[in-house]
């Protein structure tokens, strides 16, 4: 039954992409690779099966039904294909033998053709076959293996998250940390191969909070929504160029049932709660969904222990500080869709979406500070820090199928974020309040979005795509730093004013791309975008002199497959625009000795990426291996230098300064030990060398390198067994971090957790526990320079358990899906991540990240 279903799935997939190659679970078959992949090692002849399918209730055609062809001697699937509009299939250039024929689609019962003789250029006509609905039995399906857990594709990595036990309760950081490729830290920012320049879509799409934050919008998915994740390593020229790591797609579950459903997704646990309820309602051609997801956080504590040092004209000033921090937060998503069937080929998809991440963060600091020749100098400060936003997302999208993998598409999108971001602070000395003082920012992000695509199959092994793009997007940011005195009003900073950045950043695109198969089953993807970017930027001070540029970027990825083991090689140029977070000249002091102000005069950098990628099943042993080489010129980096006005405080800022160039390799393997029961180990290990400028003491630049060896890894785990129960286990690690001025701590990460089904799987209660074994976890990172040495110790208590229930109300039916149309994907934003600076900073003072 697995095998079926997965044929299934497989085949369905091949719709949406004109690349696709599978692997299947331990004991599965390979299906048939159809244009623009190099999977298809199927023996070749010159036999034909043809025939066609029909509802045996209607006598009506039944379109883009799956044909799997079995070779009867070893019960191998050797060849496959889908049916067309008409019902009408053909498998052609088939060897000589025995076969068997397998029909199956969502909603009918499977249906096998058996007893197939072909003799050499011999052509088998099967006639009409008729396939029998199947709706009554869907409770009664009994899968006897693991889903398939990675797909590889020509130019990407699927991993299915479908079966994750411990995501219930938990957001899609949980779900990214067990995916191979990516690193997720401690405070959820999200690395590919050691690079935060990636981009982060949801179904294919955007949102202006994925701009400000990904750490922060990933809290906004509920785990247990995360139906696969894709890995674009290598991109097409049909994405967006942003992005010098890659691309990350968050795939949520979707169906095509007929009928009514809620959803009821609860969970309690020490350090967060959480809420979701999600309905759908489909009659005929029109289908209605809602949903909601709440989630809260609390009981999250932080201590942290900072030393540095600092050299001003000849005076060196030693700062020792403690915190001790806690917070809390809700993150919310709130959804609304529609869509409709204008006709059988035509759809139309709209949506509103509304998401909420309210974070609040408390801290308390106590500083000394140390000179030659004078008495120290100590004081407290606590800060209170808001970091609140609102996101609303209103898509309306056209999908026009001519033929499978023939389609035109019209995609609009218009996305605003509303940030503010401020902090309060009580300063005190010998234990009485000296001062306040207050950092106010708002932001404001919005856009709109209006894309089209095209692609049609050339023959049967060349597929062309073509499409152009518009991106009209607007940010505004305000800033103030007021003072007071204890009992007195706040009034405006002089030595820091207020200020504004307005940032107009408008995107035309336009991309086509080529994707051809040999007769020897090689495949070729190559293509080349071109975007123009136009820049209005301006703050209180004037015009910001950063001007209008293009880029062409061109890409090309190719695949083999010999016996048994597949070669990928891509190579592709990507673009990297700075994010708000890195042009906004806000000046955010929430903790004065680690100060941080963005550079609105930053340019885009330019990432070369090669890699060749190596995939091979071995029994039940899957076994991926990519060595990668990434080369960045003008990259965009952070720079740390001791205030000029500000006693031992260090000022962190963003320059186009420097080179970074990384050689590594990925490494994962998944082991299917039975058919219930399968675990998996990786490993990313990659060298850096970074080169930039920094400021000497006489007062010139001078040129500082860092290098060092990056290794991360894990193992997980997951079995079912009888009468509903299942169980998961997941461990990570982290070793130290390659920065240009230093290098960031290592840490680990641990969860396990149990299911148990009821009531025919309409529900379910499972228990989750994180990082059980230790009480807190331990964060270390050293700085150095020529002026600075700077030593910050974070520690963390993220010891969690959580209580999870589901519960599943509705009686729903399964119907031909179709294809629904397809939405805007802009991928072109870089995000400074949603982390804590070191040193016990606080929140405070960002922005949101135009895109």
């Amino acid at each position: 039954m697995l095998r079926i279903l997965l044929i299934v799935s497989i085949l369905a997939s091949s719709l949406l992409s004109p690349a696709f190659a599978q692997f299947p679970a331990a004991g599965g078959s390979q299906p048939k690779a159809l244009p623009g992949t190099a999977g298809d090692q199927s023996p070749k002849g010159s036999a034909k099966i043809t025939g066609s399918i029909v509802d045996s209730a209607s006598s009506k055609a039944i379109e883009f039904v799956s044909i799997a062809l079995y070779d009867k001697a070893n019960n191998k699937a050797v060849d496959g294909t889908v049916a067309d509009e008409k019902g009408k299939f053909a498998l052609s250039k088939l060897a000589a033998g025995e076969y068997k024929v397998l029909i199956s689609f969502i909603g009918y019962a499977n249906k096998t053709v058996d007893n197939i003789k072909l003799a050499k250029g011999q052509e088998v006509d099967l006639g009409t076959i008729s396939l029998g609905s199947n709706t009554k039995t869907l409770n009664e399906v009994t899968v006897t293996g693991q889903a398939a857990l990675i797909e590889e594709k020509v130019d990407r990595l699927v991993y299915n998250a479908e079966k994750d036990i411990t995501a219930k309760g938990g957001d899609a950081t949980d779900i990214l940390r067990k995916v191979p490729l990516l690193t997720v830290d401690l405070d959820g920012n999200v690395s590919l191969r050691g690079s935060q320049n990636i981009r982060v879509l949801v179904n294919n799409k955007p949102s202006t909070i994925i701009a400000n934050s990904v750490a922060d919008a990933l809290k906004q998915i509920p785990a247990d929504q995360i139906k696969s994740v894709e890995v674009i390593t290598s991109p097409s020229a049909k994405y967006d160029a942003e992005g010098s790591g890659g691309i990350i797609n968050i795939i949520t579950k979707k169906n095509s049932l007929q009928g009514l459903n809620l959803n009821i997704d609860a969970g309690v646990g020490n350090r967060g709660s959480m809420l979701a309820l999600n309905g759908g309602y489909r009659k005929g051609k029109a289908g209605f969904t809602i949903g909601g997801f709440g989630r809260g956080m609390y009981n999250t504590v932080t201590k942290t222990t900072l030393e540095q040092t600092s050299t001003v004209a000849g005076i060196t000033t030693t700062t020792q500080q403690t915190g001790d921090g806690s917070s809390h937060g809700l993150f919310g998503n709130y959804n609304l869709g529609f869509d409709y069937d204008i006709a059988k080929n035509q759809s139309l998809t709209a949506g509103v979406k509304y998401g909420v991440r309210n974070f609040s963060n408390q801290q308390d600091l106590a500083t000394r500070l140390m000179k030659t020749g004078t008495n120290d100098v100590t004081s407290a400060r606590n800060v209170a820090a808001d970091n609140l936003s609102g996101t609303v997302d209103v898509n309306i999208d056209y999908l026009h199928t001519f033929k499978p993998q023939q389609e035109w598409s019209v995609s609009t999108l218009y996305s605003r974020n509303d940030l503010t971001n401020d902090f309060d602070a009580d300063i005190f000395e010998e234990k009485s309040l000296t001062a306040r003082q207050r950092n106010l920012n708002k932001s404001i992000n919005q856009e709109f979005t209006f894309q089209s695509d095209y692609q049609t199959p050339i023959k049967k092994n060349q597929m062309l795509e073509f499409g152009g793009k518009g991106i009209f997007r607007e940010v505004k940011s305000k800033y103030s730093f007021l003072i007071a005195e204890p009992t007195g009003d706040y009034r405006p900073e002089t030595d820091q004013p207020a200020g504004d950045l307005t940032y107009h950043q408008n995107i035309a695109a336009a991309y086509s791309s080529y994707t051809y198969t040999t007769k020897k089953r090689y495949t070729i993807k190559g293509g080349l975008r071109y975007e123009h970017t136009f820049i209005d930027a301006s703050t209180n001070e004037g015009m910001v002199g950063v001007g209008n540029y293009g880029v062409l970027v061109p890409s090309v990825n190719a695949s083999k497959t010999f016996k048994g083991t597949t070669v990928k090689l891509g190579y592709n140029r990507r673009i990297q625009r700075p994010g708000l977070q890195q042009l906004n000249p806000n000046f955010n002091s929430a903790n004065p000795q680690n100060i941080t102000i963005g550079n609105p005069e930053l340019r885009p950098e330019l990432t070369n990426n090669y890699e060749l990628g190596l995939s091979k099943n071995i029994k039940k042993t899957y076994v991926n291996a990519t060595f990668f080489g990434r080369f960045t010129n003008n990259a965009i980096s952070q720079v740390r230098q001791p205030s000029d006005t500000l006693e031992g405080a260090i000022v962190t800022t963003y320059e186009n300064i420097g080179k970074q160039h990384a050689y590594g390799v990925n490494i994962f393997a998944n082991i299917a030990a039975t058919s219930k029961i399968n675990f998996g180990v990786f490993a990313n290990v990659f060298y850096t060398k970074l080169t930039g400028q920094t400021i000497g003491q006489n007062g010139l630049s001078q040129e500082i390198n860092n290098d060092g060896v990056n290794v991360s890894g894990g193992i997980f785990s997951q079995a079912t067994f009888g009468h509903g129960w299942g169980a998961q286990a997941f461990g990570f690690m982290q070793g130290q971090q390659i920065q240009l001025q230093g290098k960031q701590g290592g840490f680990g990460f641990y969860t396990i957790g149990v299911k148990k089904e009821f009531a025919n799987k309409k529900a379910s209660l499972g228990l989750a526990a994180e990082n059980f074994l230790s009480k807190r976890f331990k964060m270390h990172t050293e700085l150095t320079s020529l002026q600075f040495n700077q030593v910050n110790d974070v520690y963390l208590y993220n010891r969690g358990f959580r209580l999870t229930f589901t519960y599943k109300i509705g009686k729903m039916t399964m119907e031909q899906p179709k294809r629904k149309a397809k939405s805007v994907n802009n991928d072109d934003v870089k995000s400074d991540g949603g982390g804590q600076q070191g040193g016990g900073g606080g929140q405070g003072g960002g922005g949101n990240a135009p895109r």
